[in-house]
């Protein structure tokens, strides 16, 4: 199938694709990396972070901060401190540990399902749920173009 590609985990070992993407608080695409099925999410951040579509505002002192929400497949010291390097306040569920009962508060809302949104948008281009190209630029030409169509959305220039 080309670049890009591995034997997926969980399919068979059927050749796939991964999408690393990284999000603002509301969904909207800022990084993305793609990458083999069976490469590792902790493998893909470096990459990811190299990314952004434009130029990421640096964290300042006393400003606001910038937080990475991130499930236990980013639970490693070497993710973990990368992710301080480039500034981020980490929410990183750890590995072993049983996730805390937590009373809801209705005035937070959850953090990981806003990246998982934006996967079913881009799934939502029929074009990349399944991947048809062979070239992997191509294939991420399309991921570039759904990225700016939610962005565009998203700031409401378009229906």
């Amino acid at each position: 199938m080309g670049k890009k590609t591995g034997p997926n985990p969980t399919d068979r070992a059927k050749s796939g694709t991964k999408r690393s993407l990284l999000t603002d608080g509301e969904g909207v695409p800022l990084a993305l990396a793609v990458a083999g099925a069976n490469v590792h999410d902790m493998r893909l951040v470096p990459e990811t972070l190299e990314n952004f579509a434009a130029r990421r505002p640096r964290p300042r002192r006393g400003g606001r901060k910038q937080h990475f929400c991130g499930d236990k497949g980013y639970d490693y010291p070497d993710v973990r401190a990368l992710l301080r390097e480039w500034g981020y306040t980490l929410h990183i569920a750890v590995r072993g540990e049983a996730k805390p009962t937590r009373r809801s508060h209705p005035k937070y809302r959850a953090r990981r399902w806003v990246v998982e949104r934006s996967h079913s948008w881009m799934n939502r281009f029929r074009r990349l749920l399944i991947r048809w190209e062979k070239k992997a630029a191509n294939y991420e030409a399309f991921l570039h173009f759904a990225c700016a169509w939610i962005t565009l959305r998203a700031a409401g220039v378009i229906g």
